[in-house]
């Protein structure tokens, strides 16, 4: 197979690029920008462009498929060439089902919990020694790719996002596996840019439960209104399982937890990521793992790639860093980490980076997604809401936005302010931003914090 990506250098698209190639494809690619880790990654690979931009002499007719990114644009010259060529030209999540048409699908979908429950089931396969593909959106610990592809593994794990397949197939990337086991962890709207009402963000899932292959297994979480309804409506189509959060208590370590009248002690936390294990124990079982093998192979699992990862801990202090960045998200995480340590202050502080957090008409859904902190910031920069060609905001939109005593800055250094004026002893310090709060290294002011406390 020749196969040559136009945006390879993209998160998903690198990591499919990789893969191919260490099945045995021969791959090429080309990009207008690379950055790090991608550019070492397929460099390692012996995949790394030779030189940066586009190049339609690339597109011959010895190539089998062509991949295209979300980052290519629609006129992007080389994309024409293989269009006149007649080149098969498909989307990211398009080649991952050429890829898997022939394997047991099993596909993770939801607005929130999707990384850390396939995280949880990769965890249990690789723990049980059991050959899958997989790809995931995020990078894990212990991989260094998160695609992986080969003839042999009988089944074929996925990520499903429902964001957007590539510029020229609109359609979002989840409805493109035909799944014959899925899960949906929840709905709670975002990519307001792209699916711009309600109504049609949860119709999105709606299509996602239709293209389930006939008498296959859909996997909902119950204490979701809304999916509760979506799973009912496709009861006699398909094998339902509705899940919820198991009997449970916090330890100092972690949690136990209780399920058919046994005791299993884990390294995770909160109601939320509770839920997610039980929705990743009944995927393990469409693959024919037990409840209680699962469970037992699941107790050494500590968290997925950017949730809730401990920054530093020493005595009574913790500091946390999280992705979390949608109202559903926010509001679990700070729930999560107040239940955990109830006898401490919990300080969380959150920023708006995406675009959806940014834009005015998003904003309320924020109201109260923070209140289980005990004092609680909210960060944005102007300049990035200018960079993303929004209405501009003012400190005091956001800050009736999210209610309660937020306090609301627009300045990093008013971040760096509120923290280090603060005594962290019994506290916990809580960073939740898909970015870094435009320039926060978390480590060194991490090591800073428990320096002043050690002093």
């Amino acid at each position: 197979m020749n196969v040559h990506f136009i945006a390879i250098g993209g998160s998903a698209m690198h990591n499919l690029a990789i893969a191919l190639s260490r099945k045995g494809a021969k791959v090429t690619g080309s990009d207008d920008e690379l950055f790090e880790p991608s550019r070492t990654r397929l460099e390692n690979q012996g995949i790394l462009p030779e030189a940066i931009g586009w190049f339609p002499e690339k597109i011959t007719e010895d190539l089998d498929a062509v991949i295209l990114g979300m980052h290519a644009r629609e006129d992007n010259p080389e994309l024409l060439k293989a269009k006149e060529l007649n080149i098969p030209i498909y989307s990211y999540p398009e080649y991952l089902y050429e890829q898997s048409k022939n394997k047991y699908r099993i596909v993770i979908g939801g607005s929130h919990g999707k990384t850390t429950i396939t995280s949880m089931l990769l965890h249990v396969v690789n723990a049980l020694g059991l050959n899958v593909d997989y790809m995931v959106g995020a990078q894990l610990e212990g991989y260094d790719c998160m695609v992986k592809l080969s003839d042999e593994a009988p089944f074929m794990i996925l990520e499903g996002d429902e964001y957007l397949s590539s510029p020229i197939d609109r359609r979002p990337k989840f409805h493109l596996y035909k799944p014959n086991t899925a899960l949906i962890s929840g709905i709670a709207w975002d990519h307001i840019n792209v699916f711009p009402t309600w109504e049609n963000y949860v119709d999105q899932f709606r299509k996602f439960c239709e293209v389930i292959e006939p008498n296959g297994i859909l996997i909902y979480n119950i204490e979701d209104p809304v999916l509760k309804s979506l799973g009912e409506e496709f009861e006699e189509r398909l094998d339902t399982k509705p899940y919820q959060t198991p009997v449970y208590r916090t330890t100092g370590t972690g949690t136990i937890m209780t399920f058919d009248g046994k005791e299993y002690e884990l390294q995770i936390f909160g109601a939320h990521n509770l839920q997610n294990l039980v929705g990743a124990m009944y995927l393990a079982e469409s693959m024919n793992i037990s409840n209680h093998d699962f469970l037992r192979a699941v107790r050494t699992f500590k968290g997925a790639g950017k949730r809730l990862q401990k920054v530093v801990e020493y005595d009574s202090f913790t500091m946390f860093k999280d992705f979390a960045h949608s109202p559903s998200k926010l509001k679990a995480t700070t729930s999560a980490v107040k239940e955990q340590y109830p006898n401490r202050k919990v300080v969380a502080c959150m920023e708006l980076h995406t675009f959806s957090s940014l834009r005015k008409e998003f904003l309320p859904l924020y109201d109260g997604a923070m209140n289980a902190a005990d004092e609680a910031l909210v960060y944005f920069s102007p300049a990035v809401v200018a960079h993303k060609k929004l209405e501009p905001l003012t400190i005091e939109q956001v800050q009736a936005a999210f209610g309660g005593k937020v306090k609301v800055v627009n300045d990093t250094q008013e971040v760096l302010d509120f923290i280090r004026a603060k005594n962290w002893d019994h506290s916990v310090l809580l960073m939740m931003s898909s970015g870094n709060f435009d320039g926060i290294d978390y480590d060194k002011l991490g090591t800073e914090l428990v320096s002043g406390l050690s002093e």
